[in-house]
């Protein structure tokens, strides 16, 4: 079993109001980019609907360096329509995002939230996680 000290939360990097699906990323990362599977260990589409990707027993790629004790969550989003960055969160993905996040915490209650963007260059997830779900109580 995996020791989880970190989740990670990130961007598709899609334009705002697109509709992409999990298995479309999947498509994206097996096909285009080779791996073995999609990187995420979950995604939220656009109506909310909470996807697995990856088994959490697996180690996830989606952060380089940080995959072995992290997991890794993808809300479909994250760009305007010109392709900069921001957080497209619709109120029901927030609230699917606040679900998954406190019962992943139940599970590894010594995680800490993180945005991809702690651990890279990128904007990505277009909003400051780290401080959006520092407080979050877990009951």
């Amino acid at each position: 079993m995996r020791e989880i000290k970190k989740i990670i939360i990130h961007c598709a990097d899609t334009p705002e109001g697109r509709d992409v699906s999990t298995e479309e990323i999947r498509r994206w990362h097996t096909e285009e980019r080779g791996w073995s599977d999609i990187g995420y260990h979950w995604v939220i589409e656009l109506d909310g609907e909470v996807r697995m990707g990856r088994d959490e027993a697996i180690s996830g790629a989606h952060c380089r360096g940080h995959n072995g004790d992290s997991i890794g969550i993808c809300y479909v989003g994250g760009a305007d329509s010109d392709g900069n960055p921001k957080d497209t969160r619709t109120e029901t993905q927030k609230v699917s995002m606040n679900s998954l996040v406190k019962d992943i915490l139940s599970r590894y209650p010594e995680a800490v939230v993180y945005g991809h963007r702690d651990f890279s260059e990128k904007a990505c997830p277009s909003f400051d996680a780290k401080s959006e779900y520092a407080d979050m109580e877990i009951g």
